[in-house]
């Protein structure tokens, strides 16, 4: 992969899912940063801003509404995959509301995660739907 490569950034309070992510996403060939709170996040972007986010919807930090709308206020267009371990239907309807890009449950697929972050950087893409 060259240096040119889309750039991931995982957000999650827990160093497990920063690593296993991580691992999973560089071995599909992204360049990944790991954050463990929406503010480190947040912070980072003034030096790079990532072609796609995977966050955790439930942190210590900050929320995920409140990570999304400083990303809107900071005027960065970021695709947001978002993560939970909640069966809580209603965040369906809140990922959407928050711009974000896909929903996926804990435990998902490594395929399922790829797939969406493919689906994400799409988006992101000139032309991209």
């Amino acid at each position: 992969m060259t240096s040119d490569g889309p750039y991931v950034a995982v957000v999650d309070d827990e160093a497990s899912v920063r690593t296993a992510l991580g691992r999973l996403l560089r071995l599909a060939d992204y360049h990944v940063a790991a954050f463990a709170s929406g503010e480190a996040f947040l912070a980072s972007l003034a030096t790079r801003r990532p072609d796609c986010a995977i966050i955790d919807i439930h942190m210590d930090s900050l929320s995920r509404l409140e990570t999304m709308a400083q990303i809107s206020a900071a005027h960065v267009d970021v695709p947001v995959v978002f993560i939970t371990a909640s069966d809580d239907v209603g965040l369906n309807r809140s990922v959407v509301e928050a711009g974000g890009v896909a929903l996926l449950r804990k435990p998902f697929s490594n395929e399922r995660l790829i797939e969406a972050v493919g689906s994400a950087l799409r988006r992101k893409a000139p032309g991209g739907t």
